[in-house]
């Protein structure tokens, strides 16, 4: 079993640093790009499957990979973003300006402090693994976002929760992260170029 986890294309919230949770944000021209690139690298992946978010940004973006690899894309809620609640839409000034404390209280430890309305991490956790934890044998990318990504390598080399903003500050737009459900991430946020089988 190899899961290749991906997150979706740039989409029009990412110039500002708008923070995308639920909402369905649509992809940018940049996001449809990195789209095909990463549906490039998959034809020749052998992957045996695509799963994705029910969020337009990630089914649209692995779709293409599916479509390029010759195999079928299973879409599954559990891969959602984590919902942030108020905060969705809003950049980090935006929330220091509407609820600076609870602002404050995220960034000091954003597992213990969800933003106000916010899903709890742990629960976002859980259920993006259970999901992972479903998916059949064999070398499959999963597409999906890039906090419950995060919170899910957390679980995965048993960080703490609240650490996923320092252990793993970014996620590049299409780039793979290849993990072993056992505990192990073989690869972290490579560009597709560096990702061969």
């Amino acid at each position: 079993m190899t899961l290749l986890l991906a997150r979706h294309g740039e989409t029009v919230w990412h110039a500002e640093n708008r923070y995308a949770g639920l909402s369905d944000v649509p992809l940018t021209p940049r996001g449809e790009e990195q789209a095909r690139e990463l549906a490039a690298w998959a034809a020749s992946a052998g992957l045996t499957g695509v799963w994705a978010s029910t969020l337009s940004r990630a089914r649209i973006t692995a779709a293409a990979g599916a479509t390029a690899a010759g195999v079928p894309l299973t879409v599954d809620a559990r891969l959602a973003e984590l919902d942030f609640g108020q905060a969705d839409g809003l950049t980090a000034a935006e929330m220091h300006e509407r609820f600076p404390e609870a602002r404050r209280a995220f960034e000091a430890d954003p597992a213990a402090s969800p933003l106000p309305g916010g899903e709890d991490p742990a629960a976002a956790a859980r259920r993006f693994l259970e999901c992972l934890r479903e998916i059949p044998d064999g070398r499959v990318l999963v597409v999906a976002h890039t906090t419950v990504i995060r919170l899910a390598l957390c679980t995965l080399v048993g960080l703490p929760l609240g650490a996923y903003r320092r252990a793993f500050p970014r996620l590049d737009n299409c780039a793979i992260t290849e993990i072993d459900l056992k505990g192990a991430i073989l690869r972290y946020n490579a560009p597709t170029s560096w990702s061969r089988p």
